[in-house]
C-alpha cells in the first residue's frame, strides 16, 4: 500500500511540505508517480517512524491491516499515448497506484519492484515484444500473480494465439479508445480481487 504526502502528513502531524522535504532529502524512502506525485510505501513509513523514535499512530496500524491498494504497471514506449493513458487511469475511479515503463526490460524491473495486480503492455516495445515479456515473467522460479492486458496498434493472428497460450485474456486495439482500456483494467482488477477473496485474502 502506498500513501500520498497529505496522508503521511496527517499521520505524522506535520505539513505535506515537511513530508516532501523528507522524501527529497532521502530521509524517508519514497518515489514519484508518472505524473509527479510523491508516494511512500506503508512499510517504509513504518521503518521511518521507528528509526526516528516517532509514535506509530493507531490509524496507521489500522491502515497496515487493511486491504492493500492495487497497483497497475503500464509498459508503453509511445510517450504521448503513455501520458494520455496514465492521466486517464489516475482521473478514473479505479483507485489504483500507478507506475510506468517505456521498454520491456524496464517494465520487468517495475513489475518485480511493485508486484502489480494488473500489467498493461504495449505489444511492440523497443527491446522485447509483449509475448517475450510475459514469457520472462513465467520463467522457472518466477511467480506471476498479475493479470496481463495487451493494448496494441495491431497484432497478428499468430501472435494473438501465442499470447492466449501464455494466459493473456484481453488484447485491445488502441483504436478502441481509452474508455475501452479503462473498462478492461476495471474488469481485470475485479477478477483479481475475486480471486484473492476466494483464496482467503
Amino acid at each position: 500500500m502506498f500513501l500520498g504526502t497529505q496522508r503521511v502528513a496527517r499521520l505524522c502531524q506535520v505539513t505535506p511540505a515537511t513530508v516532501a522535504h523528507w522524501i527529497d532529502q532521502g530521509h524517508l524512502k519514497g518515489h514519484r508517480t508518472p505524473t509527479g506525485h510523491r508516494r511512500v510505501a506503508a512499510e517504509d513509513l513504518l521503518v521511518f517512524l521507528r528509526d526516528h523514535g516517532m509514535p506509530v499512530p493507531p490509524e496507521f496500524e489500522r491502515l497496515e491491516s487493511s486491504e492493500r491498494r492495487d497497483t497497475v504497471v503500464v509498459v508503453e514506449d509511445d510517450p504521448s499515448y503513455r501520458k494520455m493513458l496514465l492521466r486517464a487511469i489516475e482521473t478514473s475511479d479505479l483507485g489504483v497506484e500507478l507506475t510506468a515503463a517505456a521498454s520491456g526490460m524496464d517494465g520487468l524491473i517495475e513489475i518485480g519492484r511493485v508486484q502489480p495486480t494488473v500489467i498493461v503492455l504495449d505489444f511492440t516495445l523497443p527491446d522485447l515484444n509483449a509475448a517475450e515479456v510475459v514469457e520472462r515473467l513465467l520463467a522457472p522460479g518466477q511467480r506471476l500473480d498479475a493479470e496481463v492486458l495487451i493494448v496494441t496498434g495491431g497484432v497478428s493472428a499468430e501472435d494473438t494465439e501465442q499470447l492466449h497460450r501464455l494466459g493473456v485474456k484481453d488484447i485491445l486495439q488502441k483504436a478502441a479508445g481509452l474508455p475501452a482500456v479503462l473498462e478492461a483494467i476495471g474488469q481485470a482488477l475485479a477478477r483479481q480481487r475475486a480471486r484473492r477473496q476466494a483464496a482467503g485474502g
